[in-house]
C-alpha cells in the first residue's frame, strides 16, 4: 500500500469513528420535537415559491383568517415513514388564509404545507403547493357565521386527498365574535385557536 492511499485511509477512518460518535451521542440525548405552536409560528414566516404561477399580489379577501376543524379518527393513527400528503387524519387541522398566502398543519403529526390562494367571486384557486408543484385546485366557497365551507370543483393534488382533506367539513373561524370577546378573550374557541 502506498504512502497516499495509507493517508486516505487513516482520514476515511478517522471521519467515520467521528460520525458514529456523534451518532451515538444524538441517540443518547432525548429526542426534542417541536411544538405544535412553534411549527405553527415557523409556518407563518415563511413564503410559498412560485412553482406554477407567479405569488399573487398580497391583498386581503373576503376569506381571509385563520381557521380549524377537528377531525374525529375513525381509527388509530399508524406511523409511516412517507404519508401520503394531506391524508385526512383525526385530530386538530388549522387553515390560514391571508393576502394570497394559506397555509395548512396538522397539529398531531406536525404535518404543514402552504401555496398561494387567488379568490374571484364565490372560487378559490390553489397554487404553488410543494405537495402538487404542477397543479392547481379550484374550489367553490361559502362563508357563513365564522364557518367556510369549501367545495371541490378540480383538485388532483396529492391524489385528490386535498380535495378531500379541505371539504370533508367546515372549517370554524378563530376569529372572535365580537368586539368585546376580543377585549376579554372570553368566548368558546375552537380547538386549535390558542
Amino acid at each position: 500500500m502506498n504512502t497516499s492511499t495509507g493517508k486516505f485511509l487513516a482520514v476515511l477512518f478517522c471521519a467515520a469513528a467521528s460520525l458514529l460518535s456523534v451518532a451515538a451521542t444524538a441517540s443518547a440525548q432525548p429526542s426534542q420535537t417541536a411544538s405544535p405552536q412553534s411549527i405553527w409560528a415557523g409556518l407563518l414566516e415563511r413564503r410559498p415559491y412560485p412553482y406554477l404561477v407567479p405569488i399573487p399580489e398580497p391583498k386581503p379577501s373576503a376569506i381571509d383568517g385563520t381557521y380549524t376543524k377537528a377531525v374525529i379518527a375513525a381509527a388509530e393513527r399508524v406511523h409511516c415513514l412517507r404519508c401520503p400528503d394531506y391524508a385526512p387524519e383525526g385530530g386538530v387541522w388549522k387553515l390560514n388564509l391571508d393576502k394570497g398566502v394559506f397555509r395548512i398543519l396538522h397539529l398531531e403529526s406536525g404535518w404543514r404545507s402552504i401555496g398561494t390562494f387567488i379568490v374571484t367571486e364565490d372560487r378559490l384557486l390553489l397554487a404553488n403547493d410543494p405537495a402538487c408543484i404542477d397543479g392547481m385546485g379550484l374550489y367553490r366557497w361559502q362563508l357563513d357565521n365564522g364557518r367556510l365551507s369549501l367545495e371541490v370543483i378540480d383538485d388532483p393534488c396529492a391524489i385528490k386527498l386535498r380535495g378531500l382533506n379541505l371539504t370533508q367539513q367546515t372549517w370554524i373561524t378563530c376569529r372572535p365574535p365580537n368586539t368585546a370577546a376580543a377585549v376579554t378573550d372570553h368566548w368558546p374557541k375552537p380547538a386549535g385557536c390558542e
